[in-house]
């Protein structure tokens, strides 16, 4: 028997969020599964930059609103506690997006709530914003991470070499995609398969 996928929701993001999402980077073991850490130890992100001071939030929720060609969206538990993190990034000439997804909360790690923020995330993508192509980039490392979009029914269509720096090293990562019809028809199988 397939087990549930956990109730999760998108929201707009907020100061507080993004103060959160900071606070979860700053956890090792959390920033080695994103993005790692730069020459100072500092940890990396994309969409915007970590070093924000409070009084700026503001105007960064602002900006990150007003921006057409990314949406960062918070991932919320059943309870409406924020536990992750989602972006999309538009390039609406081709009708694709990159995806990102952070699951910040380690507890919830292996409990399938990566894949239903995946879901929502698609189901925003495809059926609300009508894009054809999804795409990520997944360092080899995060075993995780490839397994969960290989479920999802991701094609691999390439490799970057030396993309995603880790404790110094560099190592490749691969790219998959997924495509609109795709998503339709294995959408329901995907929900039973957990």
């Amino acid at each position: 028997m397939a087990a549930m996928l956990p109730d999760v929701n998108l929201k707009a993001i907020t100061e507080g969020d993004l103060i959160q999402v900071r606070n979860w980077l700053l956890d090792p073991e959390v920033n080695q599964m994103w993005y790692g850490c730069d020459e100072n130890n500092q940890p990396l992100h994309t969409g915007y930059d970590l070093g924000f001071k409070e009084p700026e939030l503001n105007q960064l929720v602002v900006r990150l609103e007003q921006d057409r060609n990314r949406d960062v969206m918070s991932v919320l538990d059943a309870d409406n506690k924020h536990v992750g993190e989602g972006q999309l990034v538009y390039e609406w000439s081709l009708l694709e997006a990159q995806l990102f997804l952070l699951i910040g909360e380690k507890e919830l790690w292996h409990h399938h709530y990566g894949t239903a923020a995946l879901i929502k995330l698609l189901d925003y993508a495809f059926i609300d914003k009508g894009l054809h192509r999804i795409w990520v980039d997944v360092p080899e490392y995060n075993t995780n991470a490839l397994h969960m979009v290989d479920h999802v029914g991701f094609v691999v269509e390439g490799h970057f070499r030396g993309a995603h720096r880790k404790e110094g090293e560099w190592y490749d990562s691969s790219v998959l995609g997924l495509l609109s019809d795709e998503y339709a028809r294995r959408r329901s199988r995907i929900l039973e398969s957990v």
